[in-house]
């Protein structure tokens, strides 16, 4: 069944498999070269002129004045947003979930709430939950608050951060 000649055919056409697979690299790394064995010089290909003093998008950041956005705030749009807080925050008092309740937590002493281990990372940044507080805390409460126990990412609209305190406000009212 096999013999000699048949061994030598099949070695042969794993060799010249081989060898047409080990051209295709070489040819690819010739064509799509990416760097490497050329000193430690990198050239870019063209620059981009722009502005020192604006930012990304091309237009300078504007200053929101949140006072404004909280008169102006939609409490509605607020209650829907709260949504995702819900998973961890109730607005009855004394229920606590994973997080702490939030009623009446505008103007509230922070980390006041009865029966919840706070991580001490609230009180060295407020005494007061201040709307301006609140709102940059949910902006960003990870880098408001470092050590915080709160995993939220944020609400990066200063509309929904607001939008969210009035509801807040109403909602212990």
């Amino acid at each position: 069944m096999f013999d000699t000649m048949t061994l030598t055919k099949t070695v042969g056409a794993l060799c010249g498999s081989l060898l047409v697979f080990l051209l295709g690299v070489w040819a690819a790394e010739s064509l799509y070269h990416v760097g490497g064995g050329h000193g430690d010089e990198d050239h870019q290909a063209y620059v981009i002129p722009t502005d020192e003093g604006e930012e990304a998008g091309g237009e300078e950041a504007e200053e929101v004045d949140f006072g404004a956005l909280l008169a102006n705030a939609d409490v509605g749009s607020g209650e829907t947003l709260f949504k995702k807080c819900q998973a961890c925050h109730a607005l009855e008092p004394g229920v606590n979930k994973v997080g702490p309740s939030l009623h009446n937590v505008v103007g509230k002493q922070v980390a006041a709430e009865a029966g919840f281990a706070y991580s001490g990372a609230l009180v060295a940044v407020a005494d007061v939950w201040t709307p301006e507080h609140l709102n940059g805390f949910l902006e960003n409460p990870k880098s408001y608050a470092p050590g915080t126990k709160m995993s939220f990412a944020g609400f990066k609209k200063a509309e929904d951060r607001a939008d969210i305190i009035a509801y807040l406000e109403s909602a212990g009212s």
